[in-house]
């Protein structure tokens, strides 16, 4: 399927997102099934003078590895994925699906053997997009509306490009610049936030978690990263999370969906924890090494264009009126030092009653800030 947009994102994506310069090295991901969005950004880059190099490949491999491979070949890293993460200017991830279902029944300790396998491949990656300078690796994924994923999000493939593309704000005449925006109003909350001590979570569903927070970062995600975007987050201090979350959608990692996730945090920890569905799957997730009981990252979400779940985290994580929590990993820039192969981010819903409330001041209610000048609904929207 080819959209004119197509053409309009790739222009933010290489000119924005990446701040693509002459003569950068920018390896491209992505499946077969991204094609037309492929052709769009690899255009973008040539003309931008950059020196592209594609990673393209069909989905199936990886359930063929895991169901397939043995031994040695589950924990087989191509050495080009090595090269490409230490050494290319920029990364651009381009997320599409035949199937999103296509991992359910591989088995789980083979997909936590390539999840170990690949850990120095993401702390390499977690360095380096921490960095600035000569260093540093500029990267930016995004989502290529496809047949699939339409029908997770109970919509016609029509519809749920228009979706995609509003959530972007490329229904705007300058999205670059309505972005830059929601960069401004989202610092006046990091800003805010890096000042505090604690941070508290309470949702009518049953949701009571506060975290530790001071001397942590607060990163203003603008669409520079994920595209497109809209949250703040650190990486909360990693034995001062205490209390019970319970995530109001679905959680989907590794091509499974586990439902009705409850936590409940001790001195940092998962100390217990259920799911109405793969539960057995959620525990061999947080058991496959020290730091994947652990939260790396507690996040709030800006983005009020998205305002429905769809079964993709990256649109669901950034519903305004939500926050999110991810097990495992920190990212360095935000202070968090947790380690682990995990990254597992999970939504919960404050719009219906919900409130944050930061050194026990409230700041969010019913999944709106309080402050004039933060982030809030457009007319536009």
């Amino acid at each position: 399927m080819y959209d004119p947009r197509f053409d309009k994102l790739a222009d933010v994506l290489v000119d924005y997102s990446l701040d693509v310069k002459e003569g950068d090295v920018v390896v491209v991901k992505a499946p077969f099934v991204a094609e037309p969005l492929t052709i769009a950004v690899t255009k973008r880059l040539l003309k931008a003078g950059a020196h592209p190099v594609l990673r393209c490949y069909p989905e199936e491999l990886e359930e063929l590895l895991c169901k397939l491979g043995k031994g040695k070949q589950l924990t087989f890293i191509s050495p080009s994925d090595k090269l490409d993460m230490e050494t290319a200017d920029c990364l651009l991830v381009l997320w599409a699906s035949v199937n999103t279902r296509a991992m359910t029944n591989v088995d789980p300790k083979a997909q936590q053997l390539r999840s170990k396998a690949r850990k120095p491949i993401l702390d390499t990656f977690m360095r380096r997009t921490s960095l600035s300078g000569r260093k540093a690796m500029r990267w930016v994924g995004t989502m290529f509306p496809c047949q699939a994923s339409a029908q997770d999000a109970d919509m016609s493939l029509s519809d749920y490009a228009d979706f995609v593309f509003r959530a972007g704000l490329l229904h705007l005449p300058n999205p670059a610049a309505a972005w830059r925006k929601v960069r401004t109003a989202q610092q006046r909350v990091c800003d805010f936030l890096d000042k505090a001590k604690e941070i508290r979570f309470v949702s009518k569903s049953g949701t009571d978690l506060t975290l530790g927070i001071e001397g942590r970062k607060w990163i203003n995600c603008y669409g520079s990263d994920n595209f497109p975007d809209g949250e703040v987050f650190t990486g909360p201090i990693e034995n001062a999370t205490r209390g019970v979350v319970k995530f109001d959608f679905p959680a989907v990692y590794g091509g499974r969906e586990v439902t009705d996730v409850v936590l409940v945090f001790k001195n940092g920890k998962v100390v217990d924890a259920s799911a109405t569905k793969n539960e057995d799957y959620l525990f061999k997730m947080m058991d496959q090494d020290k730091g994947a009981r652990i939260l790396g990252e507690i996040a709030i979400g800006t983005n009020y264009s998205i305002k429905r779940y769809t079964k993709n985290t990256l649109f669901d994580e950034k519903i305004g009126g939500t926050f999110h929590a991810a097990i495992g990993s920190a990212y360095p820039a935000s202070g968090g030092k947790n380690v682990s192969a995990l990254h597992w981010d999970m939504v919960c819903d404050m719009r219906p009653g919900g409130c944050i409330e930061v050194d026990g001041k409230v700041i969010a209610r019913n999944g709106r800030f309080v402050k004039d000048g933060w982030p809030k609904p457009s007319r536009r929207m």
